[in-house]
């Protein structure tokens, strides 16, 4: 079925891009705000947020400088105090220091109870657990609870809209590096293979450039000639590479020269490293492409 397009209203409340966005999205109950940390107090007059609702929390890991995420649910209390609430109980916590930047959605008519919110939370962490693009923070997993089939059809359907408004307010936390149309027979596939030392590494292009796929063997070791990004990234996804050098999970790269080296370990020349399986170099396939 054909992707069909969506009218979008994104609202710039202080006038700028960097400060507070307001998303709604045609036919759609739900709303969605993107709220710079230090822009908190601004929201205190927002009675939509002081609804029950679903908030992320963005951040970068201090230890490795991966992007890392929480998500947590928060009721409407009895002196009206919700969504906003909750997360200036997050600013004071010192263990949720990481973030700077929180996204939230609510409904338009306070349609949101324990068990929407509930349900909501589970499916998000575990959307984006799957996804593999953020550490998710959240210590314990959320429970589902329990909706009737109507209810979870009504769900899912705000589930939806909620990851174009995600995607449009600048994350993809939803979204595999590699998305599972990508990973078909009938998808291009490009190869690194040598003997000595042994490497044997498999990698699709895709919107965010070049991913090497899980189950690929990279190579043991480095030259001196390895670009320090490449060993970097080694670094960053080190518990993604077992005993034997084969990846764990999909690594994404912003290049097919990037992935070459991160794969060899040295430099290398993306254009001319990777091949499809009758052997053509990469550039030259681009190049037929045109």
């Amino acid at each position: 079925m054909a992707n069909h397009g969506k009218s979008i209203n994104v609202f710039l409340m202080d006038g700028t891009a960097n400060g507070r966005i307001k998303c709604t999205l045609a036919n759609w109950t739900g709303v969605a705000y993107r709220i710079p940390r230090v822009d908190l107090d601004l929201c205190r007059e927002r009675n939509d947020l002081r609804q029950s609702g679903i908030y992320f929390l963005f951040g970068v890991s201090d230890e490795t400088s991966e992007p890392v995420i929480y998500i947590g649910q928060a009721g409407a209390r009895k002196n009206g105090e919700g969504i906003l609430y909750r997360l200036q109980e997050h600013r004071k916590n010192p263990n949720k220091d990481y973030w700077s930047e929180a996204i939230v959605f609510t409904t338009s008519n306070n349609s949101f109870g324990p068990t929407e919110i509930s349900y909501l939370e589970n499916r998000f962490c575990s959307m984006a657990s799957d996804a593999h693009r953020y550490i998710v923070k959240n210590a314990n997993e959320p429970t589902q609870g329990n909706v009737t089939e109507e209810k979870e059809s009504e769900l899912e359907e705000f589930i939806e809209y909620a990851k174009i408004i995600m995607g449009v307010l600048g994350h993809k936390v939803f979204e595999p590096f590699v998305p599972i149309n990508q990973k078909k027979a009938s998808t291009v596939k490009f190869f690194i293979k040598q003997d000595n030392p042994p490497a044997d590494a498999c990698a699709v292009q895709t919107a965010d450039g070049f991913v090497v796929l899980q189950g690929s063997l990279i190579r043991k070791g480095h030259t001196q000639s390895c670009p320090k990004s490449a060993l970097k990234k080694r670094e960053l996804y080190k518990d993604a590479i077992d005993e034997n050098m084969h990846l764990l999970k999909d690594v994404p790269l912003s290049s097919p020269s990037g992935a070459a080296a991160f794969v060899l370990g040295r430099s290398a020349s993306g254009n001319i490293e990777w091949k499809t399986k009758n052997g053509i170099q990469f550039g030259q396939f681009e190049s037929a492409e045109e």
